[in-house]
């Protein structure tokens, strides 16, 4: 239902009363979770765009032209200022060697053909060998491996934790597993290519049929290059990444991919064992048992082997691509066997479907799911003045059972910048959303290198398009580079207001991996302010976290005309919670420390004088 509402300068035209709730009738939706006790943080870096220092971004600009980071550029001074912003993991994005266009056979690296390569660098998400890493971030190509093992080392020894991508679902055209550990067959080199579909094929095929180049722009922006021929040798055609069974594929297609055969058949259906009822309250350990027996399709070995090659290497977890064109039941295959060697594995998928949540997570023991389609899409309303704020409540409360495993974000390589035109406008704007997001859940947020200081992804970097930093190009990060400042990592480049947002990030941040109250209870207070209090404006939104030792009461300001003067109220049933008796009690601010406010708690209700400017947020502690 839509309703319209009287128009607050800087927030809402519409407003969107329709709740987000998760349904599975599958799963127990009052099932207790159990939490760990401090927020963790993940900084998601692109790993060739963040040591590089090359300004010139020339659209479709070669490695020489445009420059590339490499491993040695996370220096300890580096990882010290990542770790001091707030941080307990990094996720090193595009570590596993992928399909690219640069010359590297004197090391014994086919070429990639153009026609079937996204952009000149190549899509993080189309891996050529699980075994290695990709050539371009080391400084010498042919050591390529254990210039990333250092890199780990140094990681642990700044006190961060390491995650990579493991991108089951699809595989790059042209894979060639030439670093296999032994005992290790390549992707393929056992199916039977004379049928559609085999259980243990790692494919699906096309038989008698060739693969065809899809209709796209020209490659490499038309220049020339000696395997830009119009074809592509692959007999029989494979189907498709997003499952495209066409032997041409269209331009939209991840045509630069295959599809991994997981034991599903064409019409859907599972050819594998299934877990029995009542495996959604079972542990790791229990689903590692249950396999132990069973014999499952090939491609479910290949991975298993491949996330436990980086682990015993000190991986500290992965972030799993599109996990949910991957069954749950593999999952609770590859991700208990992981537990079982290392039970602090922190296991993160791209899951879109909030019909499915609960599956992924009880049934696929995944640690965290992206909160995308709930709370980052409606903090996205929310500031394009589509929505109103209240609904985040709706979303918290539908979520309260496993509210903790759904990631918070607003920045990531697959979206639009927070601080783009298309998202926000500015980082400023950002700000009250950046807020919530950190402090509504116990979930652990993620921010994306270059947030911090303001990053709106201008550039036209040739494949890539502007607002997202491109994954596809050689390019430039130049807010980034401006805190790099040189390799210094110490800022020294960055404009006043990009050194406040900054230190913004940084207090906010330090602050959720201290607070005992932000793993604890949520309680909204939104209702009864929109509806009985005067001057409670339509982008203000209002929320209370508590545990034994610390009460929050945090209020933010979405607009970014209006400052807003009212008396929040506080009602009974928190003020019971609270064991707060009447009297007067002091609220600080823990952003910024300088505010400080009076609640009054008065026949048991609480109310509090609060003026917040535009993109404003206060965290007030008792």
């Amino acid at each position: 239902m839509i309703k319209k509402i009287t128009i607050v300068a800087g927030i809402s035209l519409l407003y969107l009363v329709t709740a987000c709730k998760t349904k599975d009738l599958k799963m127990n939706a009052a099932q207790k979770e159990t939490v760990s006790n401090k927020k963790e943080v993940v900084y998601q870096v692109f790993t060739r765009l963040f040591g590089n220092k090359n300004t010139n971004n020339k659209p479709w600009g070669t490695i020489e032209e445009n420059g590339v980071g490499k491993f040695i550029d996370f220096t300890d001074t580096a990882l010290q200022e990542i770790k001091d912003l707030g941080v307990t993991y990094i996720w090193y994005t595009g570590v596993p060697h992928h399909a690219l266009i640069h010359d590297y056979t004197a090391i014994g690296i086919s070429n990639d053909d153009p026609e079937v390569v996204k952009g000149r660098a190549g899509s993080p998400y189309a891996v050529k060998d699980y075994y290695n890493v990709n050539p371009d971030l080391a400084v010498n190509p042919a050591n390529r491996l254990q210039e990333f093992e250092s890199l780990i080392v140094r990681t642990h020894k700044a006190g961060l934790k390491v995650i990579i991508d493991i991108v089951p679902n699809h595989i790059a055209r042209k894979y060639e597993g030439k670093n296999n550990p032994k005992g290790v067959t390549d992707f393929g080199a056992n199916d039977d290519v004379t049928v559609e579909y085999k259980r243990d094929n790692n494919f699906y095929y096309i038989p008698n049929t060739h693969f065809e180049v899809p209709d796209t722009d020209k490659p490499l922006n038309g220049e020339k290059n000696p395997l830009v021929d119009g074809k592509f040798e692959e007999y029989p055609a494979k189907w498709t990444g997003n499952g495209s069974r066409m032997a041409k594929p269209d331009r939209n297609d991840w045509y630069e991919t295959v599809r991994v055969n997981y034991g599903i058949r064409p019409d859907g259906s599972k050819d594998f064992a299934e877990l029995p009822a009542g495996f959604d309250t079972k542990s790791y350990k229990e689903h590692f048992d249950f396999w132990k027996s069973k014999d499952v399709p090939d491609s479910w070995k290949k991975f298993k082997d491949i996330a436990l090659y980086w682990t015993a290497k000190g991986v500290d977890g992965f972030r799993y691509d599109m996990a949910e064109m991957v069954p749950y039941e593999f999952w609770s295959y590859m991700n208990s066997a992981i537990k079982v060697k290392n039970p602090n594995a922190f296991l993160l998928a791209e899951v879109y479907n909030p019909n499915e949540y609960r599956n992924y997570i009880r049934l696929g023991k995944m640690d965290y799911l992206y909160d995308k389609v709930e709370t980052y899409d409606k903090l996205k309303d929310i500031i394009q003045g589509k929505s109103l704020p209240d609904g985040l409540s709706d979303i918290q409360n539908g979520m309260a059972d496993i509210e903790h495993h759904m990631l918070h974000f607003l920045d990531n390589h697959d979206e639009q910048r927070l601080a783009s035109p298309e998202f926000a406008g500015t980082a400023e704007k950002g700000k009250p959303l950046m807020v919530i997001s950190t402090t509504i859940s116990t979930s652990p947020t993620m921010i994306y290198f270059g947030q911090e200081v303001g990053e709106a992804a201008n550039e036209n970097a040739g494949f890539g398009t502007h607002s997202r930093t491109s994954i596809f190009d050689y390019i430039g990060v130049p807010n980034h580079q401006r805190w790099m400042n040189g390799g210094k990592f110490d800022g020294g480049q960055l404009s006043q207001s990009e050194k406040d947002l900054r230190d913004f990030y940084k207090r906010l941040l330090n602050f959720s991996l201290n607070s005992s109250a932000l793993m604890g209870k949520y309680q909204e207070i939104q209702w009864v302010n929109r509806h009985e209090t005067q001057g409670y404006d339509s982008g203000i939104y209002a929320f209370t976290r508590w545990s034994d030792t610390q009460k929050l009461i945090v209020v933010t300001n979405f607009s970014w005309l209006t400052t807003s003067n009212f008396e929040l109220k506080i009602p009974s049933d928190i003020i019971q919670k609270w064991n707060l008796k009447d009297g007067n009690y002091t609220l600080t601010d823990q952003l910024y420390n300088k505010s400080s406010i009076q609640l009054e708690v008065l026949n048991g209700e609480g109310k509090a004088r609060i003026e917040i400017a535009p993109s404003e947020s206060f965290i007030y502690q008792l």
